[in-house]
């Protein structure tokens, strides 16, 4: 009859026991001096030997010919504790035996000497999970044991165990098993059990063991029925998605492509693979690479196994760690939310977030989107100036300057200005930039003359966006640079240009900067061959489109279309110009303004 693995390798000795030389060691020692405790406590997770090393103290300290503090494993007491024949070692499974019943009937039999071995040996696993009751129970005979008798408790929660317990009993804690260990012992059952193991399929199944060599036999064993076992068997035999996919799928999130996240996540669910698993593999991905960007010098050990190397230097410099985090804790709120059912629906929802984070307005949101802007300050990319032009009073657009641009309102520019790419902005341009949104209920009357000027369908400044007149000086002249040119005429190309461009930062953008680009209400552009003109409305439009990053992606848009480079400028929509003073008025003003001390505010 066919035997499992982990139970036929399972070791027999302190010396085949692996990664746990602190605990076997000491254990030896005791056996060989004969200075035993009555009770010991076995701490650690799943699979790291705990139940193997107390059926081998078991053996060791009722074995006839003890070996350096190991069992023989040769003589009558040793075979017969292997095969259950000898009475005096019991292991009782506290999970299903937790009952004070039972601990009564354990403490009634433990009083006997034992009949065919030198001690009588209770091994009881799990004792977490013992009722108070039961504790309570075996707290008597823990405390004044008799001196044939020896209690070996395990279990995988000390936090449950009372501290009377604790103090009577001494304790080890089983780490663990890191994973050259794990690999080493791998590497040793397959060429006992004559299978075709790759190192690399060994080192996947150490990472995905997560410590435990029980859970790295039987992932082994899963596999054992393939003639050669490599990583895409142990990911078609475990149902894993597999680096490669995983891979891909952060890569998709890392270049916001929902899209393609979507398809690819489809593929994996058409493929058999359970969605909580995709996720869980992500999260380990997003993990690792975090604990590259915190403990770049922690090796191997912070990692979890389960991906190359290469792979996680790929995404280095992709996230920052606000970005890492924020991820993270999407992914595990989507994990617990699966509890609930529609796991395919809730997987999708998560990779919409994480692929157009803007849909969110969660405080982790806003910080991850402050580090990603303070990290692009640190880098320069925020500093290369944008090529947006100053304009003066009389032409025919008013341009907005950028963010980056941005100066005092107290800022003294010559006017006019000249058309190049400056670095402080003109007085006008900071009143545009200031001026709040335009409203159609404040904009002044028609002029009621005959004589008044026709509408001017040129942008111009709103008469709330004007800058106020400066006081009156007498500088020594200055040269006057000549004003910028007005755009040229737009033609019909240049309409079809924009709308081009428009269909592309539908695609190009996330859904809320492509929603105002694509509506014609919030911004029209005109192309002139080789200046691309946007006139956007004032208020949150402008903030939205009028930024560094969204400039220089329909430069690169608008170069892409054109096939060569396009400078953007952005202005707001024309407004009617206000009605002209009477000549009375202007008389008035111009003989105050002969006045040095009269000031203008």
């Amino acid at each position: 009859m066919y035997q499992a693995l982990y139970r036929k390798w399972r070791p027999k000795t302190f010396d085949d026991v692996v990664g746990q030389e602190h605990i076997t060691e000491t254990l030896k020692t005791q056996i060989g001096s004969g200075r035993l405790s009555h009770a010991y406590l076995f701490i650690g997770t799943r699979g790291t030997g705990k139940t193997t090393c107390a059926k081998i103290l078991a053996k060791a300290v009722n074995c006839e010919n003890p070996v350096n503090g190991n069992p023989c494993n040769c003589c009558s007491t040793c075979l017969g504790i292997d095969d259950g024949s000898i009475m005096d070692v019991v292991e009782m499974d506290a999970a299903s035996n937790n009952g004070v019943e039972n601990v009564r009937q354990l403490r009634d039999e433990a009083v006997f000497s034992p009949a065919n071995a030198r001690m009588r040996v209770y091994i009881i696993d799990e004792v977490h999970m013992l009722s108070t009751s039961a504790f309570n129970a075996l707290l008597k005979i823990l405390e004044e044991p008799p001196a044939h008798l020896m209690f070996i408790l395990a279990t995988t929660e000390l936090n449950k165990v009372p501290a009377t317990i604790l103090s009577r009993c001494q304790r080890h804690s089983f780490k663990r098993l890191d994973t050259e260990s794990i690999v080493a012992r791998l590497q040793y059952v397959a060429q006992q059990e004559t299978l075709s193991l790759t190192e690399d399929a060994a080192a996947l199944i150490a990472g995905l063991s997560e410590g435990g060599m029980r859970d790295a036999l039987s992932m082994l064993d899963q596999c054992s029925g393939r003639d050669r076992i490599d990583t895409d068997t142990i990911y078609s035999a475990l149902g894993l998605a597999g680096n490669r996919e995983i891979g891909r799928l952060l890569q998709c999130i890392a270049a916001h492509a929902t899209a393609d996240a979507i398809n690819l996540f489809t593929q994996l669910w058409q493929g058999g693979k359970d969605p909580a698993t995709v996720l869980g593999e992500l999260v380990t991905l997003m993990r690792d690479i975090l604990m590259c960007a915190v403990a770049p010098k922690g090796g191997r050990e912070l990692r979890s196994g389960s991906f190359d190397d290469a792979l996680i230097d790929s995404f280095k410099n992709t996230f920052t760690t606000g970005a890492l985090v924020n991820m993270i804790s999407t992914v595990q709120t989507s994990l617990g939310d699966m509890r609930s059912g529609h796991a395919r629906m809730v997987c999708e929802l998560c990779l919409i977030t994480l692929c157009e984070p803007g849909l969110s307005d969660s405080l982790p949101q806003l910080r991850e989107r402050i580090g990603a802007l303070e990290q692009q300050i640190k880098a320069g990319i925020l500093a290369a100036p944008v090529n947006i032009t100053e304009v003066s009073a009389t032409p025919a657009a008013t341009e907005l300057p950028s963010i980056a641009q941005k100066t005092t309102e107290n800022a003294v520019v010559p006017a006019p200005a000249v058309s190049c790419a400056v670095d402080i902005i003109s007085p006008l341009a900071q009143a545009a930039y200031d001026a709040p949104p335009f409203d159609d209920r404040d904009a002044p009357p028609p002029p009621s003359d005959d004589d008044a000027p026709p509408f001017d369908m040129s942008f111009s400044p709103s008469p709330r966006s004007a800058a106020p007149a400066a006081p009156v000086m007498k500088p020594a002249p200055a040269p006057v640079a000549a004003p910028a040119p007005a755009p040229a005429p737009v033609s019909a190309e240049g309409a079809d240009f924009w709308e081009q461009l428009r269909q592309r930062a539908g695609k190009l953008f996330p859904i809320g900067i492509s929603a105002i680009i694509c509506d014609p209400m919030q911004v029209s552009g005109s192309y002139d061959g080789h200046t691309l003109t946007l006139a956007v409305q004032p208020g949150f439009a402008s903030n939205m489109v009028n930024r560094p990053d969204t400039v220089s992606k329909l430069a690169a848009a608008a170069a892409e279309l054109a096939g060569h480079a396009v400078e953007i400028r952005i202005g707001q929509p024309a407004q009617d110009k206000p009605a002209s003073p009477s000549p009375a008025v202007n008389s008035k003003l111009d003989a105050l303004g002969s006045f040095d001390i009269v000031k203008f505010k």
